[in-house]
């Protein structure tokens, strides 16, 4: 029996209660499930992509079929080099939606026999984003339902004591 393989892509920066919702979900569905960190060199990170590939595996310990890796190209590519036979993606709202359809259309004419399966987010976390992190912990917010406890003091560390923390206290001030 062949395994089925699983490619979960983003740029995780960094991972949130969102994203490990729904690897948990994928890891069920799948017998193996590759947390892929995408490079995109167009996006302005916080995490460099080796630092999230193992903030990722500190928050995935413990889910056996889950392991992590990172890819700078095309996502077909990837999938195709690993057997994958699916591509999973979180959805959290129609906006999610529009954008990752068209991802998904474009992966299937690429990859046809690869499937693009889109999870619904849990409804507590359908308003938590990777940016949205960033700004609560650049400003001093608790995040600590926000990320995995595993990585919530490294994420702290280096979102938590930015200048601009700094200078928006001091403008409600």
């Amino acid at each position: 029996m062949n395994e089925r393989i699983a490619i979960c892509p983003g740029s995780f920066d960094p991972v949130t209660m969102g994203h490990l919702d729904i690897i948990r979900r994928a890891s069920v569905l799948f017998d193996k499930v590759i947390v892929l960190v995408v490079v995109n060199p167009v996006k302005n990170t916080s995490f460099t992509p080796e630092e999230r590939v193992e903030l990722i595996r500190k928050s995935v310990e413990g889910i056996p079929n889950v392991e992590v890796d990172l890819y700078m190209g095309l996502l077909v590519d990837y999938v195709r080099s690993k057997g994958a036979v699916a591509i999973v993606k979180g959805l959290r709202a129609m906006s999610d939606f529009e954008y990752e359809f068209q991802m998904a259309l474009i992966n299937k004419k690429m990859l046809p026999y690869a499937e693009t399966i889109f999870l619904t987010t849990a409804a507590n976390y359908q308003y938590l984003s990777s940016s949205l992190v960033k700004n609560v912990a650049t400003f001093g917010g608790d995040i600590s339902d926000l990320v995995p406890r595993a990585i919530h003091d490294e994420v702290v560390a280096r979102l938590g004591n930015a200048d601009m923390a700094k200078l928006g206290k001091e403008a409600l001030m």
